[in-house]
């Protein structure tokens, strides 16, 4: 049996140079330390670090923060690992009799599907009879050695997508973000590990089949059944099994590559099987401490986010680092744990946030998003409370620049009544761009004085936002006609960003400017 805690499966790539595979006890070596994981796909290399983390929250956990500094000035030692995962590997062979990982108890009985409609981006069964797979085309990968099926299945289950009558989407919905604390300049393995394990209670035996659930006969939602995290146990957070699923394994030679790694494997995954109506699950918002999630309003369900093109920015700051005023939008635990006890004893350092997902369409993965930003450290909880409600008024006042610029290229381009959707390209670049060009000063600010950033801040952002709006709606003479309607949009943008009328008052009391004068009038009643 090929079982994910004892044999070396994981591949990874060491501070030398050096690949290899690995079990999961070995990320703590020291000689050479690892410092990535070496997946060809960034959604494997990223639900690896799920994986790892689940793992260590569920055999090992610190039980507070003493033991998290611990862990992280003296890692415990191979063996000491192998130790604390002995109790769960019975729980983690991926094939053979008996539970196998994350697949239904039952040898199910149902048409077998090919390996590579495991992978989330694959096209399924309706694209392929409708010969509607351009851009994903189909047969890119007809088998999987063992490694690689196990991270496919595990990738599938854990951010399962939207599947068609029945077939069940992930326990935070289809395709959630997942935020990730990156510590320090080159953290090794373990450190990006242990930066984002939350704080917790080894289980007893006892409770095993409720955190891994195909140890028990599979939960179905049957009869509008729902699977919380009182019924279950909060730590199948980590391994939610959404998706009855069996996976078919076939003896090949000893030296057959697999189709996504190329490594040898003499048994092979060719084909799955599955049925309908796996595990509904409800109420876990919040459960999971990589997800940030948000509430429509308040005293409402808080709802696991997702991503979105484009990926994220500081922008995205309110709510992915700290939460927004109205609590409506919460970041992961991990992050706020790091960043209200933990950064400091790591060092500090320059740490940054990992945000990654797909950006799914019902059942379709548009793509999967990974971007990072910086994680500012701060020396006290004074700093950092300062720095955040800095932060804040940067962000919104940012929005609410990037809305003043949008609507004056409308007004400029678009005649009075005319029919223009906001996501424009006309109006949606030039906002996007605003974003882009002042990522790099929001930054740069968060480690100056806070009192004299917002001045600072507002005379970069108004030099780029007019910028912004001379190129998309110059003043040429193929323009002659609108050229009354751009000259005053771009006064009325001015007056705006200098603290004129209502927009110029809002924007001016969110970054805590004094107001400016009312405009004089002139003889005939108008502003100057």
């Amino acid at each position: 049996m090929f079982n994910l805690i004892t044999f070396p499966w994981l591949p990874i790539r060491r501070a030398s140079g050096l690949r290899s595979t690995i079990r999961p006890a070995q990320i703590t070596e020291t000689t050479d330390p690892i410092v990535a994981l070496d997946w060809p796909r960034a959604d494997f290399r990223v639900a690896s670090l799920e994986f790892l983390i689940g793992l260590l929250a569920t055999a090992c956990p610190p039980e507070g923060h003493g033991a998290w500094r611990e862990g992280w000035e003296a890692p415990p030692d191979p063996d000491a690992l192998d130790a604390a995962f002995a109790p769960l590997a019975h729980a983690f062979n991926l094939d053979g009799q008996g539970p196998r990982f994350l697949q239904d108890l039952e040898d199910l009985v149902s048409d077998a599907e090919p390996i590579e409609r495991l992978l989330i981006e694959a096209p399924g069964a309706s694209t392929q009879r409708q010969n509607t797979d351009l851009l994903v085309h189909r047969g890119r990968i007809a088998t999987l050695g063992r490694p690689a099926a196990a991270m496919a299945l595990f990738t599938f289950q854990s951010w399962a997508p939207a599947g068609g009558a029945g077939n069940r989407t992930g326990l935070r919905g289809g395709g959630p973000m997942t935020t990730l604390v990156r510590p320090g300049d080159r953290p090794s393995l373990w450190q990006q590990i242990w930066a984002n394990v939350p704080r917790g209670e080894i289980p007893g035996p006892e409770d095993l089949p409720r955190i891994l659930p195909w140890l028990a006969s599979s939960v179905t939602s049957e009869g509008a059944r729902v699977v919380t995290p009182e019924t279950a146990h909060p730590l199948q957070a980590w391994w939610g099994m959404p998706r009855r699923i069996r996976l078919d394994f076939s003896e090949g030679s000893a030296t057959e590559p697999c189709g996504l790694t190329g490594a040898a494997d003499a048994v092979q995954v060719r084909s799955w099987r599955q049925r309908p109506r796996g595990a509904n699950y409800a109420g876990w918002g919040r459960v999971h401490p990589l997800t940030p999630h948000y509430a429509l309003k308040a005293a409402a369900e808080y709802l696991p986010l997702h991503p979105q093109p484009g990926g994220v920015g500081y922008r995205h700051w309110l709510g992915l680092v700290v939460a927004t005023p109205d609590g409506l939008r919460l970041p992961a635990k991990a992050i706020a744990s790091w960043r209200d006890t933990r950064e400091i004893d790591a060092g500090g350092g320059r740490a940054r946030l990992l945000a990654a997902g797909y950006d799914m369409d019902n059942m379709k993965a548009r793509a999967f998003v990974e971007s990072e930003m910086p994680l500012p450290a701060a020396p006290d909880k004074a700093a950092r409370e300062a720095m955040d409600a800095l932060a804040a008024r940067l962000v919104v006042s940012a929005n609410q620049i990037a809305g003043l610029l949008r609507s004056a290229i409308r007004f400029a381009l678009f005649s009075a009544g005319a029919t223009v959707k906001l996501e424009a390209e006309l109006l949606s670049t030039p906002r996007e761009r605003l974003w882009e060009q002042t990522e790099p000063l929001f930054f740069a600010l968060l480690q100056t004085p806070p009192d004299a950033a917002p001045l600072n801040w507002l005379t970069q952002l108004r030099r780029i936002a007019l910028a912004l709006f001379d190129e998309a709606a110059p003043m040429t003479p193929e323009n002659g006609g609108a050229a009354p309607r751009i000259s005053r949009a771009r006064r009325n943008l001015v007056f705006a960003l200098l603290g004129y009328g209502k927009e110029g008052a809002a924007l001016f009391q969110t970054l805590g400017l004094p107001a400016v004068e009312a405009k004089p009038k002139t003889a005939k009643g108008k502003s100057a």
